[in-house]
């Protein structure tokens, strides 16, 4: 279950939904639907490195690659009329693996017509040590 603890609902919620698809996309291992949710100068920030909207549809050219996942602490920052940013820890595990993992997401969403696409994300992992 997604935690809120923002009062700009309304950007808030589609957000959530708009990053629900792209995490959706990983869990169902399509490729189309991710490409989708990411601007074509999308990028990625992770702790492997830089990555292109090409790089992050690639990663399921073999199906799945997210098992399941859970959002919480989920925030928002409105940079101005047509950009925010989403920022929330996610929990999930990797497909066909039990051990979870933790990250802290931040994704910069930019208005598109009706909807909201990504043009930026950075993952950054939880340091088992520091406070969860």
């Amino acid at each position: 279950m997604t935690q809120i603890h923002d009062q700009n609902s309304a950007i808030l919620e589609a957000l959530i939904n708009c990053e629900d698809q792209v995490w959706q996309a990983l869990v169902r291992g399509d490729p189309v639907a991710d490409a989708a949710a990411l601007d074509d100068d999308f990028l990625g920030v992770y702790p492997d490195g830089f990555a292109q909207k090409s790089d992050h549809v690639a990663q399921l050219e073999n199906g799945p690659t997210v098992r399941d996942y859970t959002l919480g602490d989920v925030r928002v920052l409105v940079l101005g009329d047509d950009h925010a940013v989403l920022s929330y820890r996610a929990e999930y595990r990797r497909y066909r693996q039990d051990a979870v993992e933790v990250m802290f997401i931040s994704s910069i969403w930019r208005r598109k017509g009706a909807g909201w696409i990504n043009v930026f994300s950075q993952d950054t992992p939880w340091a088992e040590e520091s406070p969860p």
